[in-house]
């Protein structure tokens, strides 16, 4: 049986393999991008299930990456969590992603979040 698979977006090397680690704890295969140009140009070959996406990212903001999500209809039924330190910001994103977590993101939380996704 194949694993979801849960794509984080992530520049902080620290707190992506935390992500990573939560998702595999969860049930999930995992692909960390550490930039969005990076992300943007994995986005255009795979599907993920799941995306942990972080707003403050290096060449391609997090904003632009769920602008170019969103208008991908083969991503319609990807889950998206934004993680971000930036509570303003996170905040009105509400209407456009599954969940809003603020930074720092409890690892259990993201794990059981991130658990109940897949069921």
């Amino acid at each position: 049986m194949t694993k979801p698979l849960a794509f984080i977006i992530e520049d902080n090397d620290m707190l992506s393999s935390l992500f990573e680690e939560a998702m595999r704890e969860a049930g999930y295969d995992t692909e960390v991008a550490l930039d969005g140009q990076v992300a943007a140009s994995r986005l255009q070959e795979i599907t993920p299930y799941l995306i942990l996406l972080d707003l403050h990212l290096p060449h391609v903001s997090g904003a632009d990456l769920l602008k170019q999500i969103r208008t991908e209809t083969r991503l319609d039924a990807t889950r998206i969590i934004v993680a971000s330190a930036d509570g303003t910001w996170s905040t009105n994103l509400d209407n456009e992603v599954d969940f809003v977590l603020n930074k720092p993101v409890s690892y259990v939380q993201l794990r059981t979040l991130a658990s109940r996704l897949i069921n």
